[in-house]
């Protein structure tokens, strides 16, 4: 991530100077808790699950226990770094530091119980807490729009996910289980370099593929069978996400005719994205093919989603989704056909919005592999 010039962080502080909160509070008294991994990662580049930010209108603080002490103060420049002896105690001085009376938390991330201790911390010093979603959309509102140091991580999730597919193919064959497909998948792309899976990976086959999240058990590939893929890696924090349908020894006329009409769908999704264009268009486009040809019922979940640091970010592109797509949104466009009993089918492709367009990260083809 670049950090030169204006933060990200000095970003967030402009945002929370004109953001209107829900609460009147006097001006410079309101500062941000963010605990939230992903949102700790993308400020300060530090993977660390167990770190706070406290941000105030003119300063920030990585507030961390002495296990991370060492690595943080090394790692992350633009922050004060406070190895802590007692949590709630440093929370306490950095509010009385600095006159602040109100603190923003991550309402999407913070559990009741969490909520109910901050406010028991902040309360002996008579600071309130703002647990509605003010915080959570203002983090949003920046890390929508991927910067470029952002979209080369995202590339090489997917150029490493690519790569461990396209091994994995070698051994899809009749007799083989879904168990050891995911197990033998994972291992490839931490060998070429993923730091960990971007989910639990969904290698199903046979009728279980009419499960859009089946879980890899042990039924085997037969012929006949379509097998699907929804995989991805996750390089340097960022996710990537991908799926494919391949078919195992032949496939009959009623499966190729599923799989050409998602595939239509997905290709018309697609064409609909570019900037200005509201991401319920795009799925409108994908579903619409679907809807035409009969087979609206068995396509019940959204077009997608956005990726980076979480594998399911803003904007979503969902039938009742008002988003605008900007340059710079990482998105998925993955319609589908589900037929209980009999198979599925799903194509996944992951996008940046260009102005124009878009720009696929996937460089793997989509028309029907038999294997």
């Amino acid at each position: 991530m670049d950090l030169n010039n204006q933060t990200e962080l000095e970003k967030l502080r402009k945002f929370m100077k004109l953001k209107k909160l829900s609460v009147k509070l006097p001006d410079n008294k309101t500062a941000a808790l963010i605990t939230h991994e992903a949102n700790i990662r993308y400020f300060t580049d530090f993977p660390n699950s167990e770190g706070t930010l406290f941000i105030t209108r003119e300063n920030t603080y990585f507030i961390v226990d002495f296990r991370y002490g060492e690595a943080v103060e090394k790692s992350v420049t633009n922050c004060e770094v406070i190895v802590y002896d007692r949590y709630s105690e440093t929370l306490k001085e950095i509010v009385k530091k600095h006159g602040i009376e109100s603190v923003m938390i991550e309402s999407s991330y913070v559990t009741v119980k969490t909520e109910k201790t901050l406010k028991e911390i902040f309360s002996t010093v008579k600071c309130k807490v703002i647990s509605n979603d003010t915080l959570d959309k203002l983090i949003s509102n920046l890390r929508i729009i991927k910067s470029n140091a952002e979209l080369e991580k995202i590339e090489k999730a997917q150029k490493i996910t690519e790569e461990a597919y396209l091994e994995l193919l070698n051994i899809v064959k009749p007799g083989v289980s879904e168990r050891e497909l995911a197990l033998e998948l994972e291992f490839l792309m931490r060998k070429k370099g993923a730091e960990g899976i971007s989910f639990d990976l969904i290698t199903i086959t046979g009728k279980k593929t009419s499960m859009p999240h089946g879980v890899p058990g042990d039924e085997v590939v037969c012929r006949g069978d379509f097998v699907t893929f929804d995989i991805g890696a996750v390089y340097d924090g960022y996710h990537s996400d991908m799926t494919r349908t391949v078919a195992v020894g032949e496939v009959s006329d009623f499966q190729r005719e599923i799989y050409e009409i998602v595939l239509k769908a997905q290709l018309s999704g697609l064409e609909r994205v570019k900037s200005g264009v509201k991401a319920c268009d795009v799925d409108r486009s994908a579903r619409d093919v679907i809807v035409s040809a009969g087979f609206g019922d068995y396509y019940k979940h959204s077009t997608g989603h956005g990726v980076g640091l979480d594998i399911h970010e803003l904007p979503f592109v969902s039938p009742k989704s008002e988003s605008f797509l900007s340059p710079g949104m990482v998105i998925t466009v993955e319609p589908g056909i589900y037929i209980p009993e009999k198979f599925g089918v799903r194509i996944e492709d992951m996008i940046v919005v260009t102005k124009e367009g878009y720009r696929n990260f996937a460089d793997i083809p989509k028309d029907l592999i038999i294997i």
